[in-house]
């Protein structure tokens, strides 16, 4: 069985300042999400569903849906604030999306396979869509259904023009995740990696944590288990007019209540993704760069 590709297109970009999903970076037009999609395709996968909001659309089908559709099956799905179980209500003052992990409870109806989730705006590479497709290979062969998430270094995932979220992970000896743990404000300082609390307190991190990108490896099951937490959430007494529900924190509660195992794939790959406007040319050169090396063609698209 083929595994699918859902891609989290739903953010506002409110520190880009626009649509970043959309916003090209290759020499022929191509954004960091054609460049997921084709390596998806080479590693196997069987189909594309992308998580996008009501007012985008437009532009988001005027951009990818004829070119994507000639070389794998698409879907789509919408995040859209009102989308809550039954008897809860959008609280008052609330305007942004609930988060990843309410986003990826829109694709339950749509996605009956294993699946991994990315998000589309950042750059992961070829090896880590082969990572995560050899896993899914292992996983049908040994008939398991374990999750896995492709993990990177934290110095390999820094901005240098502002704070990043990152879900620092620990790990077993086996390579089992403990423990993910979001933290939303990460930043080089001038002597070390630090993630800044909000009463303006730092925490040294190591520059070779393993951490999370969002790039998850998950069976149909994970929607049930979305749905309880998701509820959990709203029912917790906490400001809910900013609060928002994050896949990395649904798979930390699953692991150590001992319902599921996380295997970490360990990346030592250099992600780049587009986070401000200040990280565009950087991406663009970086793109340059594998496409000199052979590792992506000028065109990616006929």
């Amino acid at each position: 069985m083929k595994p699918t590709l859902v891609i989290l297109a739903a953010g506002m970009g409110s520190r880009y300042g626009g649509l970043k999903q959309i916003d090209p970076v290759g020499p022929s037009g191509e954004t960091i999400l054609d460049y997921s999609v084709f390596d998806a395709i080479r590693a196997g996968f069987g189909k594309v569903v992308f998580i996008i909001r009501k007012d985008i659309e437009n532009d988001f089908k005027e951009v990818f849906v004829s070119r994507l559709s000639k070389n794998i099956e698409i879907d789509w799905v919408f995040q859209e604030l009102g989308k809550l179980p039954e008897g809860y209500n959008v609280p008052e003052g609330r305007i942004k999306p609930w988060g990843t992990g309410h986003a990826l409870m829109m694709v339950a109806d749509v996605v009956k396979e294993p699946f991994a989730v990315i998000n589309a705006d950042d750059f992961y590479g070829r090896q880590a869509f082969e990572t995560i497709a050899g896993f899914f290979a292992e996983q049908e062969k040994l008939h398991q259904n374990d999750y896995a998430m492709v993990a990177y270094e934290l110095n390999n995932t820094l901005s240098d023009f502002g704070t990043v979220s990152r879900g620092i992970c620990v790990t077993d000896d086996q390579g089992w995740l403990n423990s993910v743990t979001e933290l939303t404000k990460i930043a080089k300082t001038e002597n070390n990696i630090a993630d800044i609390q909000p009463d303006g307190k730092t925490t040294v991190l190591k520059e070779n944590d393993p951490v999370s990108m969002n790039f998850w490896g998950f069976t149909p099951s994970l929607f049930n288990h979305l749905e309880k937490e998701f509820k959990m959430f709203l029912d917790s007494d906490r400001d809910h007019s900013k609060s928002e529900f994050y896949i990395p924190s649904v798979v930390d509660t699953l692991i150590k209540s001992g319902q599921e195992k996380v295997k970490v794939l360990r990346n030592p790959g250099q992600w780049f993704g587009i986070t401000y406007q200040e990280d565009k040319p950087i991406v663009i050169e970086k793109v340059k760069d594998l496409i000199n090396k052979g590792d992506y063609p000028t065109k990616l698209w006929d």
